[in-house]
């Protein structure tokens, strides 16, 4: 086993030194720079998170003004119940189902009718609503109110809308048309958002999001929001613990709040009083007018971060507005973070990053160096290896040796590399395995659709050629002719595709993009037939049978790419231009002549090459005739 330690690694060392004393007084200087640098960084946090939360407020309240715009267009709801009451509830139950946050929806309308789908999941609302077992759904129904025989009813159903009860409800003390999202609808005729306000069934506070239908403006449909719910997104645990986040309406006053134990006393005010929530709730938390103050201020307007002094502390202070679609307007989200937590918190973090970095440099600039310094050469020489084989330059290069066992074992694979690609190649046009092996791998030779010109060719009388003469000079004439073929190929631009017994498909364009594409393909025909004409006068002269060639070029478009099973696939063109110049190739026998090409060649480079005219010609498979020229010569001109 050889041995050596270059001089380059003896000069790491001083390197690795150097770095050292140079990156000791660097860190030292971060870290008395960090109280800034975590400040920052600890701001940003925060305003991402808040506008993290605030859009969750304004997502939850989005799907119920999109379920309430849906159900105000649907004709089913403008008659009162219990007229089509199943398309109504299985319509209500699947806005419930689409809209979790939801806790009813329901639709009053202007005789006192009322049809309301309560969600049950909450354990909450079935006690209030003293419901059986397994109730997923209530539904309730005030019908016929102006008759005699009033219908009110509240129906039990399980998580599959199956009835499992039902009861008469009192329906005296209770008519929509005197609830405040009923009067807003009816008196502005447009989407109105309402409340906070005690719900009359369930009797919890909540937000509602009503609108008039589409064809009455006196029936309205309206959805439900508890203030629960709404707490239940401003978690503001991720920021700091004494981090604390809440909505306040236009007016100030308070509507939810992260603190579960100050969303409790908020809740039960509400539910022991009505109209507006006073001051008892904004006393609640001492930010409050802080926050009502600076969002008066026209600078935040729109929202914005600002530090504040409460209580005697330093506090960040996010505020952004949360109307949605025009609804709750004057309504903002307030994100207040002590500073001191935000800090403390990135000063931790900035200390312990800055330890672990500092070990980190010592012990991994070191070893890298070093072992980089010592293996660099063995894997340059790999590396420049790896890429001639990229290009698929597959000639056998001996194999590199280093002192270190796992780069002679890659180098060995290299070589089992070089050698497979290179049995690949001759299977494979050599451009496709270039990009299979390519660092895009399969994208690049995923079908797709394109246009490209495919050049057919066929032997004449090759089946009788093979009869009368050996196996063995049909293979070693064929061999010669199919290599001669390929090199012209490859010499204008074309890739072979695939041999097909004593026939050869070319496409030009693609793999690889190719602006002359059709000129290209026609100077190969030309270049063939030449050829073919020169290997069968010494085919004349060693005894071997003449091999007369027919040639099909046309262009268009195709779908290109790979083809076949997950386990075997082929690169080839499909569609119909890859049929027409097959079809082409076989017309030659009709026309005694060697090369025909479509119109769409002659359009494309009929001032660059002679053609002659042969005219419309019914081509098997194809409803539509196809015109076709004689490829004869280049032109003279």
């Amino acid at each position: 086993m050889r041995w050596s330690k270059p001089l380059r690694l003896h000069l790491g060392v001083l390197v690795v030194a150097s770095l050292l004393c140079t990156a000791t007084p660097i860190i030292w200087m971060a870290f008395r720079q960090g109280s800034d640098a975590a400040l920052n960084a600890g701001a940003q946090q925060m305003r991402q998170m808040s506008l993290r939360l605030i859009e969750g407020y304004r997502n939850t309240l989005q799907g119920g003004t999109e379920a309430v715009a849906l159900a105000s267009t649907l004709p089913q709801l403008l008659s009162p119940p219990p007229q089509d009451i199943q398309a109504k509830q299985e319509l209500f139950l699947e806005i419930l189902r689409n809209v979790p946050e939801a806790t009813s929806i329901y639709t009053g309308y202007p005789d006192g009718s009322y049809l309301q789908v309560i969600n049950a999941a909450r354990r909450d609302v079935r006690q209030t609503l003293a419901a059986p077992d397994g109730t997923a759904f209530a539904i309730r129904m005030i019908a016929e109110r102006q008759g005699p025989d009033v219908i009110s009813t509240l129906r039990f159903l399980d998580i599959q809308a199956r009835p499992i009860g039902e009861r008469d409800i009192e329906f005296a003390s209770f008519d929509p048309r005197q609830r405040p999202w009923y009067q807003s609808v009816v008196q502005d005729g447009v989407p109105v958002s309402v409340g906070p306000y005690v719900t009359g069934t369930l009797k919890v506070p909540t937000l509602t999001i009503a609108a008039p239908m589409r064809g009455d403006g006196r029936v309205v449909v309206g959805i439900n929001i508890h203030l629960q719910t709404i707490s239940r997104l401003l978690d503001t645990q991720g920021i700091s613990p004494h981090a604390r986040a809440y909505i306040i309406d236009s007016g100030g006053n308070l509507v939810a709040h992260s603190d579960p134990g100050i969303m409790a006393r908020i809740i039960a005010i509400w539910s022991r009083t009505s109209g507006a929530l006073g001051a008892t709730a904004n006393g609640f938390d001492v930010s409050l007018d802080t926050v009502a103050r600076l969002r008066r201020d026209p600078a935040f307007a729109n929202g914005g971060l600002a530090r504040l002094d409460l209580d005697g502390k330093r506090h960040l202070v996010q505020i952004a507005p949360v109307s949605v679609s025009g609804l709750f307007r004057g309504s903002t989200a307030a994100i207040v973070v002590p500073l001191e937590e935000l800090m403390a918190e990135a000063n931790r973090l900035l200390v312990r990053n800055l330890l672990i970095a500092g070990a980190l440099l010592i012990a991994g600039v070191g070893a890298s160096v070093a072992l980089s310094r010592m293996v660099s050469r063995s894997l340059y020489r790999l590396a420049d290896e790896a890429r001639r084989i990229g290009d698929l330059d597959v000639t056998e290069k001996a194999v590199s040796h280093s002192w270190i066992s796992e780069i002679n074992t890659l180098a060995s694979a290299l070589s089992a590399s070089r050698r497979a690609i290179g049995q690949f190649a001759l299977y494979v046009p050599r451009e496709v395995v270039r990009r299979i092996v390519s660092p895009e791998g399969e994208a690049v030779v995923k079908a797709k659709r394109q246009i490209v010109t495919v050049l057919f060719t066929d032997i004449r009388d090759f089946t009788t050629i093979s009869e009368v003469n050996s196996p063995e000079d049909v293979v070693e004439t064929l061999s010669t002719y199919f290599e001669l073929l390929n090199t012209i190929a490859e010499r204008n631009g074309g890739t072979v595709v695939q041999y097909l017994g004593d026939s050869i498909f070319v496409m030009w364009n693609a793999p690889v993009e190719d602006v002359r594409h059709v000129e290209h393909g026609c100077r190969c025909a030309l270049a063939m037939k030449a050829a073919v004409d020169g290997l069968n006068e010494e085919n004349g002269k060693n005894g071997r049978p003449a091999l007369i060639t027919r040639f099909g070029l046309h262009t268009g478009p195709a779908v290109v790419g790979s083809f076949g099973a997950i386990s075997r696939q082929q690169y080839t063109a499909m569609g119909d231009t890859v049929n027409v110049a097959s079809r082409l190739e076989g017309l030659n026998k009709e026309f005694g002549t060697s090369i025909l090409v479509s119109a769409s060649v002659h359009e494309a480079v009929g001032n660059c090459f002679a053609f002659r005219p042969l005219g419309l010609v019914q081509v098997k498979g194809r409803a539509e005739k196809v015109d076709i020229w004689e490829l004869v010569g280049e032109s003279g001109g």
